[in-house]
């Protein structure tokens, strides 16, 4: 079972109190993967909400035509360092409701923390102000990665345009 200390790692617990944080350690699921292998592909139902505790994995795009993505497709890379990066999956939340990128497991092995959207929702509608500030973190989370995009953006357009020259 995780632990109330590392749940409080996470940006996203930060603030809750042992009662919050013992209703989400409930929910809390753990898996493991070793380099190379697929977390979540883009297109998947966004059913859980995903957190990196241990490792490195790597956020890409899916192009048509190719059977699997490279490196040089990757938007983002998720560290288990401390950060606002540490959370994947807030697709869950946002219709479609489907995974937006693919995942890789980019480093000798990862692990994550998934919970099920429903259980969090069952969560929030029990306690509105673990709901608010949970909701309040995602915010700021499809912020980051919207940031994150376009300066993969800018870059890409930036080493097109030297290399035309």
């Amino acid at each position: 079972m995780i632990s109330l200390d590392l749940l409080e790692t996470f940006d996203i617990f930060k603030g809750l109190n042992d009662d919050q944080l013992t209703a989400i350690q409930k929910h809390c699921q753990t898996e493991e993967y070793k380099r190379g292998d697929r977390l979540f592909t883009e297109g998947d139902e966004a059913a859980h909400l995903w957190f990196v505790f241990e490792g490195q994995v790597d956020l890409r795009f899916e192009l048509p035509g190719r059977n699997e993505p490279a490196n040089d497709q990757t938007v983002s890379s998720v560290s288990a360092k401390p950060s606002i990066a540490r959370t994947l999956g807030w697709s869950c939340f946002v219709p479609p409701y489907k995974m937006r990128l693919s995942a890789y497991c980019a480093s000798r092995t990862c692990k994550v923390i998934k919970i099920a959207k429903n259980d969090l929702l069952s969560l929030f509608e029990k306690d509105h102000k673990l709901g608010y500030l949970v909701m309040s973190f995602i915010v700021r989370v499809v912020g980051y990665r919207f940031q994150q995009f376009q300066d993969q953006v800018a870059k890409n357009m930036g080493e097109s345009i030297m290399s035309s020259w």
